[in-house]
């Protein structure tokens, strides 16, 4: 769902919601699989998303996009898509620390330098009966040399691999729409 104060110029697969008789819950619950994608249109974009957010169980979470020294991508496997390495914030842990944490016990790697942010993606999932935003930064990381990976299995990784980036679009063909978000803010791939 995008949230915004005018049309986007890029309206294909967006369909309009009534911003007058808007109400989050509703509208998620009555979602279906598949859906398409949605446009609300509003005078006070940042205002809505936080009384949104006021209204769910709001989890923090960081990652990173992890380049080494043959400027190949630090991919994972899991869930039956590829993905970034990415995990919970600890109770009382910065997000930054979060980040290069994350990476380091997914995938059994050294972050030599934890670079700028790049973005922060959100997330909406239900567990318990209850609905969940995953607010995710990400930040660009660099590794010393092309360190062999270990996936964390237990965190149910099944795979973790270096890609070139002409590579990237054959991942992206089974991967989240998120990460091709911060696939481009990376510069990876062109905005479209």
């Amino acid at each position: 769902m995008l949230i915004a104060d005018a049309m986007p110029k890029q309206q294909a697969n967006l369909q309009q919601l009534d911003s007058e008789e808007f109400e989050f819950l509703t509208f998620y619950k009555n979602l279906k699989k598949g859906a398409k994608n949605y446009l609300l249109v509003v005078k006070r974009p940042k205002v809505v998303f936080k009384s949104i957010q006021k209204k769910l169980t709001v989890i923090k979470a960081a990652g990173g996009l992890v380049e080494n020294n043959k400027a190949e991508f630090l991919f994972i496997y899991r869930n039956k898509k590829w993905d970034l390495p990415k995990g919970k914030a600890e109770k009382g842990e910065k997000i930054k620390v979060t980040a290069v944490r994350e990476v380091e016990e997914e995938c059994g790697v050294e972050i030599l330098k934890r670079g700028k942010l790049l973005c922060k993606t959100y997330h909406i999932y239900e567990m318990n009966a209850t609905v969940i935003l995953k607010r995710t930064t990400w930040y660009k990381m660099k590794v010393k040399g092309a360190p062999k990976l270990i996936p964390q299995k237990e965190e149910g990784i099944t795979s973790a691999v270096w890609v070139d980036p002409n590579q990237i679009k054959t991942k992206i063909k089974n991967t989240y729409p998120l990460i091709i978000e911060v696939l481009t803010e990376g510069k990876l791939l062109q905005k479209s």
